[in-house]
């Protein structure tokens, strides 16, 4: 999904320096450094949150989405056990690089809400420690698991609303859709920045009744900054193959462009800023 994206590489060892003590409430109570079940790592550019980013991809997901690109994270045994150290200690490498192009640190997954403990406790890090922006990016479908203090260590939550058709949402996702919508709500209580991601399959998400229901909620909320229309494709379907899974869409077809720029027409016809 990145524009410019560099090789996906996974932390190195710790190095000799002292690991520090666990910065975030939740994790105090264990009184030691948390850990979580890290997949890989990224640098890019485009639609993870502005400027450059380093993005950390967390491994386990909740969601079967039909066409999720990254198959290989969806259980926990996909990753590998490290400390945040580790995964702060890789971003702090980049951080000059980052600050240069405004950018940040994204937690991805999978879905990272599945760890929120860690993922807590590598958003703290990234903005207290680092001084970098911060950006969770998130099916909201375990969005009562983000606590009040997670949340004010996150400057903007990337939100994927699947479907509006709930029906539709649970095919695609074999999940409800309720709990996203209720994390929604509850970010936009909160003033918290949200950028809503929304993909656009054809014959299946891009029915009209569909866009427009998801852009209607989406421009009830007051807190949406920016909507990213996102073209179907198929670049994830060697995943599926390598993994032994079935891709069901393989004979989907992409959106046109012309396509795409209706779907954005209608999120733009609610006063949304639709790219």
């Amino acid at each position: 999904m990145s524009e410019t994206p560099v090789p996906v590489r996974t932390p190195g060892r710790p190095g000799s320096a002292a690991t520090p003590a666990a910065a975030t409430p939740a994790a105090a109570v264990t009184r030691r450094e948390p850990g979580g079940m890290f997949h890989s790592w990224d640098l890019s550019t485009g639609v993870d949150g502005p400027g450059t980013r380093f993005v950390a991809f967390l491994a386990g997901c909740p969601l079967r989405c039909q066409y999720c690109h990254n198959p290989d994270t969806r259980y926990m045994r996909d990753g590998r056990r490290v400390l945040a150290n580790e995964v702060v200690g890789e971003a702090a490498k980049y951080v000059d690089f980052i600050a240069a192009s405004g950018g940040g640190a994204t937690v991805s997954g999978g879905e990272p809400l599945l760890q929120s403990v860690f993922t807590g406790e590598l958003l703290h890090r990234f903005k207290r420690e680092l001084g970098l922006h911060t950006a969770l990016d998130t099916s909201g479908y375990l969005g009562s698991r983000a606590t009040d203090a997670l949340l004010a260590d996150t400057d903007l939550v990337l939100l994927d609303i699947k479907s509006w058709d709930r029906s539709l949402y649970r095919r695609l996702t074999a999940r409800e859709l309720g709990p996203t919508l209720t994390f929604a709500r509850r970010l936009a209580d909160l003033g918290k920045e949200v950028w809503v991601r929304f993909v656009l399959v054809p014959g299946l998400t891009d029915r009209p009744e569909n866009v427009e229901g998801v852009a209607a909620f989406t421009a009830s909320l007051g807190n949406v900054s920016r909507v990213d229309v996102l073209p179907f494709h198929r670049l994830g379907a060697e995943k599926w193959r390598a993994l032994g899974l079935e891709f069901t869409l393989a004979d989907t077809p992409v959106p046109t462009a012309g396509q795409t720029a209706a779907a954005r027409a209608v999120f733009a016809a609610h006063g949304l800023h639709a790219v």
